[in-house]
């Protein structure tokens, strides 16, 4: 529930530092800045899916083709412990940008004079990202689409518990209600996945 906050000026690193984190920019604009931030987190998704293919392959010595069906790049035959330690790291680093976004979310609540700011599009971002932790680096646009399609779905929709996370104080909050519906989204898109291989 929004609230409104005593208002305050930015001053200081810190303070514009977590403007910067919790709106991405994006956040200020006038229309659907929740979907921009969604576009965001698609955006950080396919820079690391790509940097991460990128440094596996460098290393593996195949280079066939593994399903480029299914992807927008090829796939390649990257050793099984290649894609678990990429898929370590990356879950630390996600692990991080949700504390460091639920840190600059609860900071600038009173920079937006909001408990809840429209402006604040952090926690789409982490949602977003959740999403794509439930399939494989090298997904496809037709995976990558239905990802931000599901999670838009979700996170407009609110079920159960998405809506009562909203009461939380501070920046957990707000970014606990998009987590929850980056999980849902996530779940619906691996069994999307899975059936799709299913029938290749």
């Amino acid at each position: 529930m929004k609230t409104a906050i005593e208002k305050r000026k930015p001053s200081g690193l810190l303070d514009h530092l977590s403007l910067a984190l919790t709106t991405w920019g994006v956040g200020y604009f006038p229309l659907a800045p929740g979907t921009w931030g969604s576009l965001v987190g698609v955006g950080i998704y396919l820079c690391v899916s790509l940097a991460a293919i990128a440094g596996a392959f460098a290393v593996a010595p195949w280079s066939e083709p593994v399903l480029p069906f299914l992807a927008s790049h090829p796939t390649y035959m990257i050793p099984a412990t290649a894609f678990a330690w990429i898929h370590v790291f990356v879950l630390f680093l996600l692990f991080t940008f949700t504390l460091v976004g639920i840190w600059a979310a609860s900071r600038s609540t009173e920079l937006l004079g909001n408990s809840d700011p429209s402006e604040a599009v952090v926690d789409e971002v982490i949602g977003q990202l959740i999403v794509f932790l439930f399939v494989p680096f090298g997904i496809g646009w037709p995976f990558i689409l239905a990802g931000f399609l599901l999670f838009r779905f979700f996170d407009i929709w609110k079920p159960y518990p998405i809506r009562q996370l909203e009461v939380l104080p501070g920046g957990l909050g707000i970014c606990a209600d998009d987590m929850v519906a980056g999980v849902y989204a996530g779940m619906c898109l691996a069994v999307i996945y899975a059936v799709s291989l299913s029938f290749l």
